[in-house]
Order: structure tokens, then sequence, then C-alpha cells
């Protein structure tokens, strides 16, 4: 047991709850475990947002960080509550969102002796989270939530586990000197690199001919969207973005190249910009993984450019790209970089021209289906009816499968720092509607969109009573095409056939949602669309669209480009 100091009037678990409001949490994703925590936090103000499974919550506490700029804090019972917030922290790892799990554990006297949902927490979190800590003394619990706090939000962000014994939370915590630093909000320390590195990058951009520049997630986690696009403009830099990047730049200005990646089939905003992007001879990455669908399994640039890769995490920096290393935090290097380039670079109206003359030619090409009557409805036609009544405060989320490339693809950013959201770090199913919940508890004043797929959206049905019971009104488009349609499609061009296992039985998901008391509207005619999505947004409440879409439908995504046609057709022949 703890020694430091006499025993105060406060249990641990009032201490935890003090600590977290020291470091500015004030919603805390939990299920009423473990209970003296929750207990101690609903004592002084902090809201507990109930989900219905560890999993969901665990995207909710990724979509509140992502939007709320703070580490969100989710918590769980030990046992199989604790295996569920696995994949939630998976995502949040890779995806690098600050996440803080409080985790309940068994009495220390219990432990190793077979207790009621024992289990080796340490090793279930060491392989899903940055760092992980069994805190069995009272008198390090402030130091233990600190340390959390800091390292989640330190460097690359990621999620922490905190486990805490159940006899722990109600032993009496000594007194001591109290920690006073609010570690909450990301990033936690801002760096540069140094100043002849900057002085290098810029002089490279500077002299070279094509330079472009790959902008990624790190960006938003950096809140550096208005420095790239002033960087943008005083270097006259063609920007492209991952998935995760979108948003950085305004999507509408002559300089954004969309989002790249293997986004960039037939019928993509960028497929005619392709081109362009491979003769970049220097390419500035900032904030990326370079994984491999944001490089298009790493084909998309010449093998004769160079590269300047700027991103807080060192480890990053030449993995699959080797160049000049900015070690260092996005808004301070890009400000730093942009007085260097003051004046130094000339606007290219043949690259202006090139990218116009792209983007009109897709629009031609794209416009027949962007206003397709045709029922079941094309995917495409939504996003245009989407796109008619987003603002620039519009939180757009998408679930993982098609619907983050219908979104991606379709959709554009109205400024720099608008926000996507959706789940590239593992690409889960199911991610969407608890990340839409965690977004508009973080930023109640903005509407949030939810496009997800009838596959991804059976996952979390459960969590509309959430939203209903919070008081947390989003509108989600399900795509409903009966069919797990991305695993049938890319089965098709890999093996010329897929599984019995990729089509589901009819659902009305607006029965569903009317069923858990949220708005529910099912839509088989393309033209009600339009009204349906205006008065969700104009209502209290959740509502649930349930859209009626064709199952043969899909994105631009490079993998089923130009094969997947040439598979149906083989097999409309045979047939």
């Amino acid at each position: 047991m703890g020694t430091r100091g006499a025993a105060s009037d406060k249990t641990v678990a009032q201490v935890i709850a003090a600590c977290l409001a020291r470091h500015g949490v004030k919603v805390l994703f939990s299920q009423s475990l473990p209970s003296a925590i929750l207990l101690a936090a609903e004592d002084i103000g902090l809201r507990q947002f109930m989900y219905r499974t560890e999993n969901a919550g665990g995207a909710m506490a990724d979509g509140f960080a992502r939007i709320s700029g703070k580490a969100a804090v989710v918590t769980a019972q030990n046992g199989p509550a604790a295996t569920l917030l696995v994949p939630p922290l998976a995502e949040a790892l890779k995806s690098s969102i600050p996440v803080v799990a409080l985790v309940q554990e068994v009495d220390r006297a219990a432990t190793d002796r077979n207790a009621f949902q024992e289990l080796d927490h340490i090793s279930l979190f060491q392989s899903c989270t940055k760092w992980v800590r069994r805190v069995t003394e009272e008198s390090r619990v402030d130091d233990y939530v600190d340390m959390a706090f800091t390292v989640a939000n330190s460097g690359r962000p990621g999620p922490t586990a905190l486990l805490f014994p159940a006899d722990l939370l109600k032993e009496p915590a000594p007194v001591s000197g109290r920690r006073e630093s609010c570690l909450g909000g990301f990033p936690l320390d801002r760096t540069l690199p140094s100043a002849a590195q900057i002085d290098v990058a810029a002089d490279q951009i500077a002299s070279a001919q094509d330079p472009m520049v790959m902008a990624g997630g790190g960006v938003h986690l950096s809140g550096a969207a208005p420095e790239l696009a002033a960087l943008q403009e005083e270097a006259h830099l063609p920007v492209m973005t991952t998935v995760m990047g979108k948003g950085s730049v305004s999507e509408e200005h002559p300089l954004s190249l969309g989002v790249g990646g293997n986004l960039l089939g037939r019928f993509s905003p960028g497929y005619h910009l392709r081109p362009m992007i491979e003769g970049a001879d220097l390419v500035l990455l900032i904030g990326t993984r370079t994984t491999q669908t944001d490089t298009d399994s790493w084909t998309i640039f010449s093998p004769h450019a160079r590269y300047i890769h700027l991103d807080i995490d060192h480890a990053e920096i030449g993995r699959n790209y080797e160049g000049l290393r900015l070690v260092g935090d996005a808004k301070l290097t890009l400000t730093a970089l942009t007085l260097r380039l003051r004046g130094r670079r000339k606007a290219s109206a043949d690259v202006v021209e090139q990218i116009a003359a792209a983007r009109a030619r897709h629009a031609s090409e794209i416009a027949p289906l962007l206003r397709s009557d045709a029922m079941p409805i094309r995917p495409e036609r939504l996003m245009a009816e989407l796109q008619r009544v987003l603002t620039p405060d519009t939180i757009v989320v998408a679930d993982s499968s098609y619907s983050h490339a219908w979104v991606a693809s379709y959709l554009r950013a109205l400024k720099p720092g608008m926000r996507f959201l959706t789940p590239r770090g593992i690409a889960g199913l199911g991610w969407g509607l608890p990340l839409a919940l965690g977004a508009r508890a973080a930023r109640p004043d903005s509407p949030v969109l939810c496009v997800a797929g009838d596959g991804g959206f059976a996952h979390v049905w459960s969590e509309l009573e959430t939203a209903r019971r919070t008081g947390t009104p989003i509108v989600v488009t399900v795509l409903n095409n009966g069919v797990l349609a991305y695993q049938r499609d890319a089965e098709d061009v890999k093996f010329g056939r897929h599984t019995s296992g990729c089509a589901f039985s009819p659902v009305d998901h607006a029965q569903i949602a009317r069923a858990c008391g949220c708005r529910g509207v099912r839509i088989e005619r393309p033209a009600d669309y339009h009204d349906a999505i205006r008065e969700a947004l104009a209502s209290p409440d959740t509502t649930v669209l349930d859209v009626i879409t064709d199952p043969e439908a899909y994105p631009p995504i490079t993998l089923l480009d130009g094969k997947l046609e040439v598979v149906r057709r083989s097999r409309s022949e045979v047939s």
C-alpha cells in the first residue's frame, strides 16, 4: 500500500476524477464501470456518455479526440469488456489519436487466483497502445494519470491504458503535494526541426521545377491547416491529400489535387491529374505514414522524385521514401518554411490551367452519374446532393469500405481545416456511427453527416439508442445495397468469383431507427433524398436515411479499375 503522506478524506477514485478534471476532461465514454471512478466523476460534474458496447465507446472517444483536440477518456470493466476496447484502441494507435483508457481489474488480493473475469490486461493492451501501466499504490495515482495523458498527447499521439484494481479505488488517498499541470490537449509539446534543415528544405522547394505536397492526417492533428494553406499560396504548390488529410486545404482552391492514393481510378476527380502527380520532381510529405492505400501501393510517385518528409514521428520519416528529414510539429514548421520561401517561387499559369482542365474533363465525365435518376440509386447522385447541403463547419464522417471512398472522392472540402473523419488506421467496419456521435459530442453546434454501408452499420445499430438517450443528433445515410460490396468486388478481381458470404437478407434500417426512438426514412427514389437530408438537418433528433442503392456501383478505386467490369462481362457471357 502507499506510504507517502497521511491519509486524506478522499478516495483514490476521487483523486482520479480530480486529475481528469485538471486535464480538461468533461466527458467520459463509459458504461458505469469502473463504478467508483464514474461516481466520483459525476460528483464533480463530469459527464458520463454511456455507450452500449465497448468497441463503439472507444470509437466515440476517437471521434471526440479528433474534433476536440484533447485526449478523450474511455472506461471499461475487466475481462470481456476490456477485450472489446482492443479494436478502437488499435485504430487510434494506427491513426495517431490520443485516447486514455481506464480499465478496472480484480482486487489485488485476488490476482492470479482465477478471479471472476480476471485477464492479463497488460499483455492485452501492449499491442494496441503506446503505453500501459497497472497502478497498485495509492500514493502514485496522480503520477500515473499524468503519465498516461503525457504519453497520449506527446510526439505522435496515440492511446494509453491505465489499469486499476477495484479495491484500490476505494482506498483513502494519502495527502501529498498535488500536481497542477493541465496535460489534456495535443500536441502537448511543439518542436521545430533545426533552422539549417528548414533552410535546406526551402532551397529544395524553391529550386524544384514541379514540386507538390502530399498532406496527411498529421496536418489536422497539429491544427496546421491554416499554415498549409498559407504555404500553398506563398509557394504556389499543388496539394494532394490522403483520406485522413482531406480538408487540410480547400478542395475548391485552383491548386488542389483532391484525394490521391488508391482513389485515382476512372471517374475520380484526380484521374486526369495522375500525370502531374507522377511527374512531380519533389514531393513534400506532411504528417503522413505513406501507407499502402495513400500511395497506391507505393507506385504513385516517380522513382526519380526527391522527397522532404515533415513528421512528428522520426520513425515514419524515410520508412518508404528516403528524403530530407524534418522532424517536428507541422504547424510551427510550415510557418517557418513559408517565411523562408517568401517571394522565391512564382505562380505557374500552366499548372493552374492543367488542374482546371483535368477538373473540367472529370466534371463532364461524371455528370451523368451525379444527375442519375436510376433506381436503385447511384451513390454518386447521393454525394452530389450531400455536397449541396455542406457548410464549412459541417463534419462529415464515413465508415470504412466503400463509404469512405464515395465521401473522399465526391465531397469537396470548402475551407482549410474542414473535417472529414473516417477510420483509416486499420479500416474496420462499424466505426462510422460511433465516430459521428463522438464528433458531435465534441462540437455540438456543428452539423454531423455520417455515411455508412449496410454492412458496417449492422455492427452498431444499438448505438442509435445512445444517440437518442444522450440527445446527440446526427444524420446517418445508410447505403443499403444488400451486399458487402467491397469484399465481393475485390474477390471478383482477385479470384474471378466471390464467396457466398457477401450477401444479406433485406433489412429496413428506417424501422430500426424508429424502434430506437430516432427518425427513420426509407428512400428509394433519388429525387427524394435532398429534401430528406434538409429535413434531417433541421430536426433535433438523430435521423437514419435508409437509401436503397445500386449493388453494382463501385467507387474509383484503382484495384478495381478496368478489371471488375471485365470479370462482370465474362460472367454475364457465361450465364
